[in-house]
């Protein structure tokens, strides 16, 4: 697979539609974030897309993401782990990832809380919101997150950076816009309240297929897959 998708190409035209959503929505391209999302790929495949300017990688699943960091695919680039994390994994992922972006419980909090500190770091992280209520997914529902983020004010080797969601998978068209739009008003929301160890920096939605109308409703990371590294 690797081989016959030309990854560098479809880098390039990622980044590209990255900057004229960003210039849609009155901003800089630069505030976008954009983070490849590398599951099942392998180490060239890395190599290849932070060779066409893809500095940012986010990984699903801990054991692929030690194998590809064991190969040195990360080397030069920053690491994000966007997958659901289990508490079990938690010392495979602080540390090795400048930011865990799917943090759902107070347990996995503490968790990772404990393993920075015992690294003596302060280990960034993201609160995943299940905006679409889907039973099916992880993440808080939106009227938990008040008591998560007075949760996180606790610790003090944690940092919540901002929120992240994947709205529902069916959703298409203005139904996405809804969830997009409900995101936005949350962190914005969540913004000015003080808290201890949150900074509302970062708000991740958006994938392959609605990265672009995701950058035009707020978001300032997107999480980009197929449509770098191709089909999985």
């Amino acid at each position: 697979m690797t081989n016959a998708v030309n990854i560098e190409e479809n880098a390039k035209k990622v980044i590209d539609a990255v900057a004229r959503a960003a210039e849609r929505a009155g901003r800089a391209p630069e505030e976008i974030t954009l983070v490849a999302a590398s599951k099942t790929n392998n180490a060239e495949a890395v190599r290849r897309a932070l060779g066409a300017g893809i500095t940012v990688f986010g990984e699903n699943r801990v054991q692929e993401m030690v194998e590809k960091n064991a190969e040195g695919a990360y080397e030069g680039a920053e690491l994000h782990f966007i997958g659901h994390l289990q508490k079990n994994k938690v010392n495979k992922v602080v540390g090795l990832c400048s930011l865990i972006q799917s943090v759902d419980s107070k347990e996995l909090l503490a968790a990772i809380d404990y393993r920075a500190r015992s690294l003596g770091i302060i280990q960034d992280l993201l609160l995943e919101i299940n905006i679409g209520g889907e039973a099916s997914k992880s993440g808080l529902a939106p009227e938990q997150l008040d008591q998560m983020l007075e949760e996180a004010s606790k610790f003090d080797s944690i940092r919540v950076r901002g929120l992240m969601t994947i709205p529902p998978f069916e959703a298409l068209g203005g139904e996405a816009d809804t969830f997009f739009f409900q995101m936005h008003k949350l962190f914005i929301d969540n913004s000015v309240k003080k808290y201890d160890n949150v900074y509302m920096d970062f708000l991740s939605m958006g994938m392959s297929g609605d990265f672009e109308r995701a950058i035009e409703f707020g978001a300032n990371m997107v999480r980009v897959g197929s449509a770098i590294f191709g089909a999985r």
